[in-house]
């Protein structure tokens, strides 16, 4: 008889079934959560003025880790989102580990972790270059763990061939964890430049989509999935992709080149604040029409994502009236923050509606 002991610490190895445990569960919508709620305190940083209330990175201050009584409320706002940064990281890494144990057993958590030191003492080594070059040591510490991370990742996926859709989703939110404290760094260190702060919120965004989509493939098998819905209804979809896309762009710049810069000494000019907000709500009249279409069909001809569109065009009825409320009323800050906060579970939502659309074969 053949020793089985070594292949159930493996079930990649078997090709069995992955057992998602309760932790697991809990832990991935703590990780979504997270990202949605660091999308929420990222944008009060930046509308309540206090984008450069700490002036170092990764210290507040020269002198300080944490804000000083001279910062005020904006270094506690400023060091709170960075605090929210790591807690974001630390829950990203226990999904990751976690999922690893699911698939591919201890083999799999030990090579993640060897990555992980090894990311450590890449990040130390390109410290020391920058600090010797007299530049700014932090942001290629953050750039020599990255490479690493992004290694440790692809290391994963060869090891580690069952469920790669769940495995390949847990790397993308790790590695986008710590892209984003790098660019978070770098925003600093240019001094709020306007394409690194949107480029830096559409990247979160784009980490709570990843998010919601591990949600939706943990609850599924690794079986083949086939498509449940008529192909104009997959092609209509794709194309209500690329309208909230296009809304989402415009909404960045519209932002970008308003009256809310993140510091009040931050001066934006370039494109007409007035004219951008015009732009920005035409793909997002077109994008309200097309999922409208798409619910109707969904309900009509009884198909599977209907229920989660219909969580969609609650969430776009919600960020219409509260885009049209913040622009006659002069961008109040807490409209803005909802309305960013809105634009991400609404892609969320998307997410969710376009997985749904496919099936594991029984």
């Amino acid at each position: 008889m053949h020793d089985t002991t070594a292949l159930v610490d493996s079930p990649a190895r078997i090709g069995g079934p992955i057992k998602i445990g309760r932790p697991l569960r809990v832990l991935a919508w703590l990780s979504f959560l997270a990202e949605v709620i660091i999308i929420g305190t990222g944008g009060a940083v930046r509308l309540t003025g206090s984008g450069l209330g700490c002036s170092e990175w990764p210290l507040c201050t020269p002198e300080s880790l944490v804000p000083t009584p001279e910062q005020g409320i904006h270094g506690i706002i400023e060091f709170g989102n960075r605090t929210m940064t790591g807690l974001v990281g630390i829950i990203a890494i226990a999904v990751l580990l976690l999922a690893l144990h699911a698939i591919g057993g201890r083999r799999s958590v030990v090579a993640a972790l060897w990555f992980a030191l090894g990311g450590i003492a890449a990040g130390v080594v390109c410290f020391v270059i920058a600090y010797l070059l007299g530049l700014p040591g932090f942001p290629f510490f953050s750039l020599g763990l990255l490479l690493v991370t992004v290694a440790g990742g692809i290391h994963s996926l060869w090891i580690t061939p069952a469920r790669r859709d769940l495995t390949s989703l847990a790397w993308i939110i790790l590695i986008g964890v710590v892209a984003q404290a790098f660019v978070g760094g770098i925003t600093v260190l240019t001094g709020l430049n306007p394409s690194i702060v949107g480029f830096h919120y559409a990247s979160s965004l784009l980490l709570v989509c990843v998010a919601a989509a591990f949600l939706v493939r943990m609850r599924e098998s690794d079986a083949v999935r086939e498509r449940v819905v008529p192909l104009w209804f997959a092609m209509l979809s794709h194309l209500t992709g690329l309208a909230l896309a296009v809304t989402i762009f415009f909404g960045v710049l519209t932002t970008g080149s308003g009256p809310h810069s993140g510091d009040v000494n931050v001066i934006r000019d370039g494109f007409d604040a007035t004219f951008l907000a015009h732009v920005h709500s035409w793909p997002g009249y077109i994008l309200a029409g097309l999922v409208a279409v798409l619910t109707i069909a969904a309900w009509v001809l009884r198909l599977e994502p209907r229920r989660w569109l219909l969580v969609l065009v609650l969430a776009i009825l919600v960020q219409v009236g509260v885009g049209v409320w913040q622009a006659r009323d002069g961008l109040p800050e807490i409209l803005v923050g909802i309305h960013m906060v809105l634009a991400a579970l609404s892609a969320a939502a998307y997410t969710v509606c376009v997985l749904r659309q496919k099936r594991p074969l029984p």
